[in-house]
């Protein structure tokens, strides 16, 4: 086999390969065992025993030339990304120069590679680690959510006043009255003083009596999550559909024994501790280890192909958009909302797909050098949590195939990478 590298850029190349008469001829007779061995009836041969010399004779040329070339493709560039060690990234374009059956082959492919990752020496790269600490303001909080949920409730006449929960039919619309996308609801309990919603919606509420209606236009804050909307106008009707008044009970002992497994109010504040100081770790850490590969990243040079970030916007705006099927809206809904155009959208994505993908593949270059792997044990511990947190056969089925056990492993694998990466940080 010979090879001819060129290279179009740091993520492209161009591979010109001729094969060998010798390979070639090997190819053809395995080509012609293959079709020998199908469904092919040769009269006075059993199925599959007839010599390869008839078997050519019978068999249809064009059958045996496509079977053929895609053979010798497969096999030789197979051979040339291993020879050349080039990672390749997507589908290759094959271009056939020359090709007599079964003796001359020449062809030319080219394909997206990733580029050289020239790793900095991450061993050195430190980042303090924050340990979370709650405070008992906290803890009074969720205490005070508690007490909420367990209070009896009592329908009264009267006006609504902070601390009631009144159920309301609400809309939204903008100066030209169009209804504002996401700003209605029905028979919607909410709790006048909770904050819920945006600033200025409750205190309008408060007042209101049952079956009576208001209007009232509040603006939106200028750091609101749709663009579209900060610092916007929302004129909102409302109809107060039921109003009750909030008996909270006593916070005592008794109280905690009613919101779970806990004799005295004294556990139930140290569960409560303990609950969220595991929550708040779990959120640092994750930003920690977010920021330390941002770190690694920032310090890493390595070419990656445009392909490769495009797919990561694909994926990222499926998800995207399978979201919002959940929340019943559209995509053009949301452009509008955020007010810009598709590809602004997928410009602004791009970035952060960038990074993703760069990650990834700092991720593989660093547990390749740390010879870090998961081992079939790990393996089938992992997927047996995974299976006790899934109770439908269906995803049982998803986790048990190929695809699912590699998704898995690669998952694990990068987990241990992160946690040797924390520990060199630490030192």
């Amino acid at each position: 086999m010979q090879i001819k590298l060129t290279r179009n850029s740091d993520t492209n190349v161009t591979l010109a390969i001729v094969a060998d008469e010798q390979t070639l001829t090997k190819i053809k007779s395995s080509t012609l065992q293959n079709l020998n061995s199908s469904n092919l009836k040769i009269a006075g041969f059993r199925a599959g025993k007839a010599p390869l010399e008839m078997v050519e004779k019978h068999i249809d040329p064009q059958t045996l030339q496509s079977e053929f070339i895609d053979t010798v493709l497969n096999h030789y560039y197979r051979q040339a990304m291993i020879k050349e060690n080039l990672r390749v990234i997507g589908e290759p374009t094959v271009d056939l120069k020359k090709f007599v059956p079964f003796t001359t082959f020449e062809f030319e492919v080219t394909v997206d590679v990733l580029g050289d990752v020239t790793l900095p020496d991450y061993k050195k790269i430190k980042l303090a680690k924050t340990e979370a600490k709650i405070d008992e303001a906290q803890v009074k909080e969720v205490v005070e959510s508690l007490r909420s949920r367990l209070a009896d409730k009592k329908e009264v006449t009267r006006a609504a006043k902070n601390g009631d929960e009144v159920t309301i039919d609400f809309k939204g619309v903008d100066a030209k009255g169009e209804a504002v996308n996401g700003a209605e609801g029905k028979d919607y309990p909410l709790q006048l003083g909770s904050n819920s919603f945006i600033p200025g919606f409750e205190p309008a509420v408060v007042g209101v009596k049952p079956g009576e209606s208001k209007t009232f236009t509040i603006p939106f804050p200028k750091d609101y999550g749709v663009k579209a909307l900060q610092g916007k106008k929302v004129t909102f009707t409302i109809t107060a559909n039921k109003i009750e008044e909030l008996v909270l009970p006593k916070i005592d002992d008794d109280f905690a024994s009613k919101a779970g497994p806990f004799e005295t109010l004294k556990d139930l504040k140290a569960d409560i501790k303990r609950q969220l100081t595991i929550e708040k770790q779990n959120e640092l850490d994750r930003t920690y280890e977010t920021e330390l590969l941002r770190a690694i990243a920032k310090k890493t040079k390595v070419a990656i192909p445009d392909s490769v970030i495009d797919e990561q916007v694909d994926r990222a705006e499926q998800d995207e958009r399978q979201n919002l099927v959940y929340r019943g809206q559209t995509w053009q809904e949301h452009l509008d909302g955020e007010g810009v155009t598709e590809e602004e959208h997928r410009t602004r994505n791009r970035p952060d797909a960038e990074e993703q993908v760069k990650i990834g593949i700092i991720l593989g270059a660093i547990g390749d050098k740390e010879e870090i792997t998961v081992t079939p044990e790990e393996l089938e511990i992992r997927l047996q949590l995974l299976k006790g947190q899934y109770t439908d056969a269906k995803m049982h089925e998803e986790l048990d195939k190929p695809e699912g056990r590699q998704d898995i492993a690669a998952r694990l694998r990068s987990e241990k990478i992160i946690t040797k990466l924390t520990e060199y940080a630490q030192k």
